[in-house]
Parts: structure tokens; sequence; C-alpha cells
């Protein structure tokens, strides 16, 4: 068991070559995006509440709701990506640009027309009265004590659950709230049933998640690495056999005489042509050079070095594809009404899955011209891009809910001045919520990224494409069961799955994760009763 952060290697150093690059021109781009979408938003929400609401609790849940969504960001969505850029398929740069597109698409596409106007079910507002400020004042301080836990997690380079953390906000303003108010029963809100489901979670998520990625990848080192490996190592010897054979060929050649050597010059450009028609047979040809050259290739051809990959790679290709696209279709994409039966949604897997195969079958054997390595680091960085574009979208349009949901019910509360269970979510906040995901990518989740990506394991395309479709395939499997399941847990879980195959999983750094997975809800419960009380003084 390794105790310490493996070193990168190179492919790992250019992905992370950005964190010790100048990017001025590019934080000073970022910031102005997050200026002028904060700008734009404002000035469509002043029309958007109603004349009498008040302005200031409007710019500051405003301003709590944009944090929560960067640190999101700078935590969960740098947990995403934390796979594809410790395996060196992405910079933090490009990671950065599928983020902006597939983050934001899932926001607005699919981050739903309504919202619950409390997260989770996990507090019950109704078991106390309740004036409509209060209730704002427990959304507004989740909101800014989930921010701010997520912001310590990830400067420490923690993936922490933000539903957790937003859950943990909740249950401690309202218990606060329900206490300063005099009311008899103020724990009475809280669920705790979801409660000791989460701490269910601490376990099952990471336990799942690992299993499921320690059988799958072992399962791809067998049969595709190793065998690869065996390969590459015959294929190396055959190199040095035919070096060997050039150089007693030459020593062979200069001790010739005139005669035997001009007779024996004729003999191998004859050869030479043979072989260049390649319509020839091993007694056809006269000098033992080429004859040597021709059982060196034989052997090289019966190993057939990219054999795994043709055999394999389409297959887990389209086994992911399915995996992701039932992902999309059943979560991601669960918040639109598409109106797809079953036949519709079985069609779109099966052509989904089909098309995988096919694409993926001709890029192997287009890659057959490159070496073995190589071949096998693209296929596998094709396939985690294309997984970690689908966790993107799924991610934007699920757990964006984090921010959007308290926030939205602020927002309904100051158009309307009623609590209500559903508050309908503005394209627009979708939309400066979105781009604030991506702002905290950028400035706040490089640590989170190296943590998944190198520092509790060694990762490559092929370990990292096997802990984001374990992860997927995991989370496809709870939400079916009702399982109370994490999957910033799940994926991190895959992760040591991993590390636990190669025998490089830094258990130091997982325990110091796994004790902040713990105190996640009980701080930030404290946290949001302090701000709550605050709020309260302030207006």
């Amino acid at each position: 068991m390794a105790t310490r952060s493996p070193k990168p290697n190179s492919a790992e150093t250019l992905a992370f070559r950005d964190v010790l690059e100048k990017n001025t021109g590019w934080n000073i781009g970022f910031a102005l995006l997050m200026g002028v979408s904060f700008y734009l938003f404002v000035r469509w929400g002043l029309d958007y509440i109603a004349p009498d609401a008040s302005v200031p609790l409007f710019l500051l849940s405003t301003l709590f709701g944009l944090f929560m969504a960067f640190n999101i960001g700078g935590n969960d969505v740098a947990n995403s990506f934390g796979t594809s850029v410790g395996a060196g398929t992405l910079t933090i740069k490009q990671a950065l640009l599928i983020a902006a597109v597939f983050e934001v698409s899932g926001a607005v596409i699919a981050g739903g027309e309504v919202t619950d106007t409390v997260r989770s079910g996990i507090v019950d507002l109704s078991a106390v009265s309740m004036s409509a400020n209060d209730f704002m004042y427990i959304m507004m301080s989740s909101l800014l004590a989930a921010a701010i836990w997520l912001l310590f997690a990830s400067k420490r380079g923690y993936p922490v659950s933000t539903t957790h953390s937003i859950v943990g906000g909740i249950v401690g303003a309202a218990v606060m709230v329900g206490a300063v108010t005099g009311a008899d029963n103020a724990f009475d809100m809280v669920q705790w049933g979801q409660i000791g489901q989460i701490a269910i979670s601490w376990v099952l998520s990471p336990l799942l998640g690992g299993l499921v990625s320690y059988v799958m990848y072992r399962w791809i080192k067998k049969h595709i690495l190793q065998f690869n490996d065996a390969a590459d190592e015959a294929l190396a010897a055959l190199g040095q056999r035919r070096q060997k054979h050039l150089m007693e060929h030459k020593r062979a050649f200069e001790v010739l005489s005139d005669l035997q050597g001009m007779a024996y010059t004729e003999a191998l450009e004859r050869d030479e042509r043979r072989v260049k028609t390649g319509d020839y047979k091993l007694d056809e040809l006269e000098s033992e050079y080429y004859r040597e050259l021709e059982l060196i290739d034989r052997e090289a051809r019966k190993i057939d070095a990219h054999r795994a990959l043709e055999k394999w790679v389409p297959a887990l290709a389209s086994f992911g594809a399915l995996v992701i696209a039932s992902m999309l279709i059943f979560k991601g994409l669960s918040n639109l009404e598409l109106g797809l039966t079953a036949e519709m949604q079985f069609g779109i897997l099966a052509m989904v899955t089909l098309g995988a195969w096919m694409a993926t079958s001709i890029l192997v054997r287009l890659l057959k011209r490159k070496s073995l390595q190589r071949s096998t680091f693209l296929v596998f960085s094709w396939m985690q891009v294309f997984t970690a574009s689908a966790f993107a979208f799924s991610h934007g349009s699920n757990d964006i809910a984090n921010a959007i949901g308290p926030f939205v019910a602020i927002l309904d509360v100051l158009r309307t001045g009623t609590l209500e269970d559903m508050a309908p979510v503005p394209t627009a906040a979708l939309v400066t919520f979105g781009v604030a995901l991506v702002v905290g990518l950028w400035f706040t989740g490089r640590n989170v990224i190296r943590t998944v990506g190198t520092s509790l394991t060694k990762m490559h395309p092929s370990s990292g494409f096997a802990a984001e479709l374990s992860a997927a395939m995991v989370v496809m499997a709870a939400s079916v069961l009702g399982l109370p399941v994490s999957s910033t847990h799940i994926l991190i879980g895959a992760v040591l799955g991993i590390g636990v195959v190669n025998r490089a999983a830094n258990w130091k750094l997982m325990k110091s994760i796994g004790i902040t997975w713990v105190v996640t809800l009980p701080v930030v419960s404290i946290l949001a009763a302090i701000i709550v009380i605050v709020l309260r003084m302030v207006f």
C-alpha cells in the first residue's frame, strides 16, 4: 500500500502544466465573465421580483447563490474531471472548455422548469409556524454556509458532497430559527431517517464504487493491458533479434571476396524486389538475410499486438455508451417532459450502443499504424472524454439544484410573497449559475482535480475510464434501487478501487477525506445556524 502520492508521468505533468503557467489573462477574463453575468442577472431580477420586495435581500441572496454555484464548480465539477486531467487525457483548460459547454448545457436544457424549495425533503418547515422572511433567511444561510465549507474543502483538495453540504445548511438554519422563535418542536422538523441515510452513504457509496471499479479495471488490466505489455515485450525482443541479425549480416558480408560480394548483392536486390511485391514464398528468397527477416516478420504477425484492443475495446465502448446513455435518459434528462415511450427509449439506447461499437472499431483499426502503447492511450482517452462529457451534462442538469433550489425558493418568495413547495426556475438563473460553475472550476478546482487525478492513485486513461464508467453504473443502479448514495463518494471509491488493483492507493489521504465527509453535515449545520442568527439581527 502506498502512502504517498504517486509521481505524475509526463502526460500528467502536461495536464497540470496550467497550474505553473501565468494565467493573468484567463483570470481577468473569467472574473469579467462572472461580473458581467452577475450584473445582467441583477438587472433581470429587479424586474422579476415584486416592486415592494427587499432589494438588499435579493442582492445578498444572489451573491450567496452564485457563491454556492462557484464552489460547486470548484469541488464537484473538479471532482468529475479529476480522473481525465490526472490521466493526461485532458489539460485543465481543455477540461474547462468541456465543462463550460456540457455543464451549462445540462443546466439550461435539463435543469428543470421547477425545483423543490427544500432540498431532498430533509426538513419539514410546515412543522412550525414560520414567516416568509425566516424562510428566506434559512435558504440564504444554507447557501452561504455550504459555500464556505466547499471553499475550505476545495482549498484542501478534499472532494465532498455538495448535496450533504446544502442539506446540513438547511437543517442547522431551520432548527435554529425554530428554536429562537419559541417552537417546542424545532427538532421535529428534521427528517432523521433521511439523516440516517446520509450516514449510510458515507460507507455504502465508496464501497459500491470501489467494488465495481475494482472488478472492471482488474478485468481491463488482465485482458487488455497485460496482454499489451506481453506483446510489447515480444515485439521488443524481435526488434533486438532483427538488429542482431543485421549486425551479423554486415560482419558476414565484410569477409566475402569481391566476386562473392557481387553475387550476394545481386541476390539481395532480387529478394528486395520480391519482398516489395508481397507475392513470394519463403523458399523463393535467395539470401539468408531476407529469409531470416521473413521469419522474424512472421513471428511478429503471430503476436498480433493489437488483438486485445480490436477484440475488447469496441465491446467496452458499446457497454459504456449504453450505461452513459441510460444515465442521461433516465437521470440527466429526467427533468424534461420528453414523452418517450419505453420502446423509444430502448431504441435510442440500441442506436447509441451500436454507434459506439462501430466508431470504436474503426478507430482501433486506424490506430494500428501507431505503437501499441500509444494506441491504447488514445483509444481509452477518447472513451474517457466521452464519459466525462456525459457526466458533465448530467451534473449540470441535476447537481446545479444544490445552488438553484434554495435560491429560486428565495426568488419565488420575493416575487409572490408566499411560501410554496415548488418554485419555477428561470432560464436566466440557470445560465448565470452555470457560468458560476465554470468560473469556480477555473479558480478553485485545481486542488480537487489533483487529489482525484494523481494523489489518491496514479491514473491512466484506461483506469480513468474504468473509474468513471463504474461510478456511472453505481449511480444508475442506486437510482433504480433507491439506495442512499452520493455521486462524489462513489467516484472517490471508484478511484480507490483502481489504486487497490495497482496496489498504489493513498489510504492516508483517503482517511482525511473520509473525516471530511463525516463532519460535513454537522459543521455546515453549525455554521448555518450562526449565519441565520446574524441575518435575523441585520434584517
